[in-house]
């Protein structure tokens, strides 16, 4: 099957994005994970499908499905929705500056700045253990100005604490005094595929710079480490802002660039976090996919 793709990136998180606005191209999962390969396909964190909105669905612009590395869907990516819209404006597919995109699971408002750079309405974050999920039962919680961090064994390695929430997809928080000597690489993998997170976790590792910035790391859930992560910035804010460490507006300084994350929820928990950050198309090509790998 040969596809004609784009490259792109946000924040140095990088895509492989397909138009299936014409129909779904039924990829599988051994073929998402071949387009992702560094060496024997394009290269990509995760994989973007620009699909046409649902049957019946007049409130939304498009479909956004997202396929990690290892070829499993996942619920939300706030990179790529950056990406997702400078997509459709540069081929056409539309001549709004404003769209509205279904997801797994929510719809994302994506708005392109006369700057270039792009904003991603990413909604309210969801403190829920079980819409994480998180398996909490057996632990005691420390309170952080009234919101609880968890205690996670990652045996040999010792025991952690983490703030646990939902953007979409499930994070778990963890402070670190000095990001770039944080043992992201030893850690990452245990707390991402710890048994108390159902369906697998994004771990962030979070310095606090000042109250208005913050660096990251994240080890993304299917994905390993990568130099950044929109959904895993949005959660570090977040969880910084209701353990009293961040204010409402903060600069995320990632390995691929800076984002900038707004959430009024000092005050309104319930209120939409906003991403904004840069969208860039690397090149476009064409690759012949194996039909069975």
């Amino acid at each position: 099957m040969l596809i004609r793709f784009t490259k792109m990136q946000g924040a140095g998180n990088d895509f492989v994005v397909l138009d299936e606005t014409q129909g779904p191209l039924q990829l599988s999962a051994a073929q998402y994970r071949f387009l992702a390969d560094r060496h024997f396909g394009v290269g990509a964190d995760q994989i973007l499908s620009v699909r046409s909105a649902p049957e019946g669905r007049s409130d939304v612009d498009f479909s956004y499905v997202i396929h990690n590395a290892d070829g499993g869907e996942v619920e939300h990516c706030g990179n790529g929705a950056r990406c997702f819209v400078r997509y459709v404006r540069d081929h056409g597919l539309s001549e709004r500056d404003s769209i509205r995109v279904q997801t797994l699971n929510r719809v994302l408002e994506l708005q392109l700045q006369s700057d270039g750079r792009v904003t991603v309405d990413m909604g309210a974050p969801a403190f829920a253990l079980d819409q994480v999920p998180f398996d909490a039962s057996g632990l005691l919680p420390q309170s952080v100005a009234g919101w609880y961090s968890w205690p996670l064994s990652l045996g040999e390695a010792g025991t952690v604490n983490i703030a646990v929430l939902s953007m979409g997809n499930p994070h778990a928080v963890l402070w670190v005094d000095e990001v770039d000597s944080a043992p992201v690489a030893q850690w990452g993998p245990l707390i991402e595929g710890h048994p108390r997170f159902a369906q697998r976790v994004n771990a962030g590792f979070a310095q606090v710079v000042s109250r208005s910035q913050l660096r990251l790391r994240v080890y993304e859930r299917g994905a390993g480490e990568t130099l950044a992560c929109g959904t895993g910035a949005c959660a570090a804010v977040v969880a910084g802002i209701r353990q009293g460490l961040l204010d409402p507006a903060v600069e995320v300084q990632t390995r691929g660039g800076p984002l900038r994350i707004e959430w009024a929820g000092q005050t309104d928990l319930a209120a939409p976090v906003r991403l904004s950050g840069p969208a860039t198309r690397v090149f476009e090509g064409q690759i012949e996919v194996p039909d069975s790998l």
